[in-house]
């Protein structure tokens, strides 16, 4: 969950083509960088998902509830149009988006969930209540689907497969599309993109540091490649900790619970080696 929050405060500063980084070097930590609607929503899921104690048939209305509660309480983090009406509305139903929010909030998802069918079914309930379009809900899939295949032990190229097989086809490289590519708020725009990002990463600063680099809607991306890459490398104390002096106080408490709920893996490259618990699954065998 850090992953993401922590993507998204490093990827702020550089949101949109007049202020796109499209390089690698950068400070990651900036007196300018902040968190935006990424960290506000993810907190917002993870603490649906806390508030279910384990009953998910009712994680649809407790998302719904937790949106609006977080989304009102920071309302000028950066939503989408249509995302901020029906935060400031009474509506509680969809509204048939396919935006990127579907997928930059779902990295909660992942790390709750006991299987890959389980990290499927969250990131659909807590993403149908707004971004009900196919497209939306394929976003938040992909990315729920990474972060659990992450944090349980695929290779990278497994990864690669599942996603080229299940979601979308990854037949480019970051280098390739660094030189055109443009700000897209849409999931089919950029969810394969913030994949690729972690794919072709060595660690989560390098993860962090290619989502930023290719430019378009730097903060999403960087959220969705930080919630599969800290799941898969696991990230630093010290980025942790300076984190955690910007993040306010709601946001703090919202991490805090759901890590004692759901305990962060210590050592993924330990389990990475041992846990091969999906593969019959996956055909990957």
């Amino acid at each position: 969950m850090l992953g993401a929050i922590i993507g998204d405060i490093a990827g702020s500063r550089f949101e949109g083509r007049r202020r796109n980084r499209k390089s690698v070097e950068f400070t990651f930590f900036h007196h300018r960088s902040c968190l935006t609607d990424d960290t506000v929503m993810t907190a917002a899921v993870a603490q649906a998902i806390v508030a279910a104690e384990g009953d998910y048939s009712k994680l649809g209305s407790l998302t719904v509830a937790s949106l609006k509660l977080f989304g009102r309480k920071f309302p000028l983090a950066g939503y989408g149009h249509l995302f901020r009406n029906w935060l400031a509305s009474d509506e509680t139903a969809p509204y048939n988006s396919y935006g990127n929010g579907a997928a930059m909030r779902v990295s909660p998802c992942g790390l709750a969930a006991d299987s890959l069918d389980e990290a499927l079914e969250l990131a659909t309930l807590v993403t149908e209540v707004t971004h009900n379009h196919p497209e939306g809900l394929k976003g938040a899939q992909a990315t729920a689907a990474a972060v659990y295949l992450a944090k349980t032990g695929l290779t990278l190229s497994e990864i690669r497969t599942y996603i080229n097989e299940k979601y979308y086809k990854l037949d480019f490289t970051l280098e390739e599309i660094r030189p055109h590519y443009s700000f897209d708020s849409s999931c089919m725009g950029s969810v394969p993109q913030a994949i690729e990002a972690f794919l072709e990463s060595s660690s989560y600063e390098d993860a962090i540091r290619k989502a930023v680099s290719i430019g378009g809607d730097s903060d999403t991306i960087a959220a969705i490649t930080g919630g599969i890459a800290g799941a898969f490398w696991g990230v630093g104390a010290d980025f942790k900790s300076q984190a955690l002096r910007i993040l306010p106080q709601e946001i703090k408490k919202a991490i805090k619970e759901f890590e004692e709920r759901f305990p962060p893996l210590c050592c993924p490259g330990i389990i990475k080696a041992l846990n091969r618990l999906d593969r019959d699954y996956l055909g990957l065998s």
